[in-house]
Protein backbone atom coordinates (compact mmCIF):
# COMPACT_ATOMS: atom_id res chain seq x y z
CA UNK A 1 0.00 0.00 0.00
CA UNK A 2 3.12 2.25 1.37
CA UNK A 3 5.01 1.40 -2.58
CA UNK A 4 1.36 2.60 -4.12
CA UNK A 5 1.73 6.04 -3.19
CA UNK A 6 5.34 6.79 -4.28
CA UNK A 7 4.47 6.85 -7.98
CA UNK A 8 1.24 8.62 -7.28
CA UNK A 9 3.18 11.55 -5.42
CA UNK A 10 5.65 11.45 -7.74
CA UNK A 11 3.42 11.58 -11.11
CA UNK A 12 1.49 14.55 -8.91
CA UNK A 13 4.82 16.07 -8.38
CA UNK A 14 5.46 15.63 -12.35
CA UNK A 15 2.56 17.14 -13.06
CA UNK A 16 2.29 19.83 -11.33
CA UNK A 17 6.42 20.60 -12.13
CA UNK A 18 5.31 20.86 -15.85
CA UNK A 19 2.73 23.48 -15.37
CA UNK A 20 4.63 25.45 -13.38
CA UNK A 21 7.55 25.39 -15.83
CA UNK A 22 5.09 25.50 -19.03
CA UNK A 23 3.62 28.51 -17.60
CA UNK A 24 6.40 30.22 -16.52
CA UNK A 25 7.87 29.91 -19.88
CA UNK A 26 4.81 31.02 -21.57
CA UNK A 27 4.69 34.15 -19.92
CA UNK A 28 5.63 37.31 -22.55
CA UNK A 29 6.91 40.67 -22.06
CA UNK A 30 4.53 43.23 -23.04
CA UNK A 31 6.98 45.95 -23.39
CA UNK A 32 9.49 43.67 -25.23
CA UNK A 33 6.43 42.94 -27.34
CA UNK A 34 5.48 46.30 -28.25
CA UNK A 35 9.13 46.87 -29.81
CA UNK A 36 9.14 43.40 -32.11
CA UNK A 37 5.61 44.25 -33.45
CA UNK A 38 6.36 47.31 -34.79
CA UNK A 39 7.44 45.32 -38.09
CA UNK A 40 4.07 43.91 -38.25
CA UNK A 41 2.31 47.35 -38.24
CA UNK A 42 3.64 47.96 -41.87
CA UNK A 43 1.10 45.21 -43.17
CA UNK A 44 -1.29 44.53 -40.75
CA UNK A 45 -1.83 47.92 -39.27
CA UNK A 46 -2.87 49.75 -42.13
CA UNK A 47 -6.52 49.63 -41.88
CA UNK A 48 -8.36 47.87 -45.15
CA UNK A 49 -4.77 46.59 -46.77
CA UNK A 50 -4.99 44.67 -49.51
CA UNK A 51 -1.72 42.79 -50.83
CA UNK A 52 -1.17 44.30 -54.74
CA UNK A 53 -0.06 40.99 -56.25
CA UNK A 54 -1.50 38.47 -55.47
CA UNK A 55 -4.11 40.30 -54.14
CA UNK A 56 -5.37 39.56 -50.51
CA UNK A 57 -7.07 41.19 -47.72
CA UNK A 58 -4.29 41.65 -45.05
CA UNK A 59 -6.09 40.84 -41.61
CA UNK A 60 -5.91 43.22 -38.37
CA UNK A 61 -4.15 41.41 -35.39
CA UNK A 62 -4.33 43.86 -32.82
CA UNK A 63 -6.96 42.37 -29.81
CA UNK A 64 -6.73 39.07 -31.77
CA UNK A 65 -6.69 36.35 -29.37
CA UNK A 66 -3.23 35.66 -27.37
CA UNK A 67 -3.10 31.47 -27.58
CA UNK A 68 -4.34 32.23 -31.73
CA UNK A 69 -0.88 34.43 -32.50
CA UNK A 70 1.08 32.42 -30.59
CA UNK A 71 -0.14 29.01 -32.98
CA UNK A 72 -0.34 31.34 -35.85
CA UNK A 73 3.04 32.62 -35.61
CA UNK A 74 4.19 28.98 -34.60
CA UNK A 75 2.64 27.52 -37.83
CA UNK A 76 4.19 30.02 -39.95
CA UNK A 77 7.61 29.38 -38.45
CA UNK A 78 7.43 25.63 -38.83
CA UNK A 79 5.78 26.01 -42.37
CA UNK A 80 2.71 24.26 -41.42
CA UNK A 81 0.93 26.92 -42.47
CA UNK A 82 1.79 28.73 -45.70
CA UNK A 83 2.55 32.02 -47.02
CA UNK A 84 5.88 33.19 -48.15
CA UNK A 85 6.25 36.72 -46.39
CA UNK A 86 4.82 35.34 -42.53
CA UNK A 87 7.17 32.66 -43.22
CA UNK A 88 10.11 34.75 -43.52
CA UNK A 89 8.95 36.73 -40.62
CA UNK A 90 8.17 33.76 -38.16
CA UNK A 91 10.98 31.65 -38.99
CA UNK A 92 13.42 34.77 -37.00
CA UNK A 93 11.62 34.63 -34.13
CA UNK A 94 12.35 32.77 -31.01
CA UNK A 95 9.40 31.22 -29.07
CA UNK A 96 10.04 33.88 -26.48
CA UNK A 97 9.48 36.53 -29.12
CA UNK A 98 6.70 34.85 -30.64
CA UNK A 99 4.86 34.82 -26.85
CA UNK A 100 6.20 38.34 -26.25
CA UNK A 101 4.49 39.81 -29.86
CA UNK A 102 1.65 37.66 -29.04
CA UNK A 103 0.74 39.29 -25.06
CA UNK A 104 1.25 42.47 -26.59
CA UNK A 105 -0.75 42.22 -30.03
CA UNK A 106 -3.71 40.66 -27.82
CA UNK A 107 -4.06 43.52 -24.96
CA UNK A 108 -4.60 45.82 -28.45
CA UNK A 109 -8.24 46.80 -28.61
CA UNK A 110 -9.95 47.11 -32.36
CA UNK A 111 -11.10 50.62 -31.65
CA UNK A 112 -7.67 52.16 -30.01
CA UNK A 113 -4.98 53.58 -32.42
CA UNK A 114 -6.82 53.42 -35.75
CA UNK A 115 -3.89 53.95 -37.91
CA UNK A 116 -2.34 50.74 -36.63
CA UNK A 117 -3.23 46.74 -36.05
CA UNK A 118 -0.13 46.86 -33.88
CA UNK A 119 -0.21 49.34 -31.40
Amino acid sequence: MHIQKIPMILLFGLVSLSLVSTSVFAAGDYKAGKIKAYTCSGCHGIIGYNNAYPTYHVPRIGGQNREYLVFALQAFKSGERKHSNMSLQAEALSDQDIEDIAVYLADQNHDQNHDTGAE
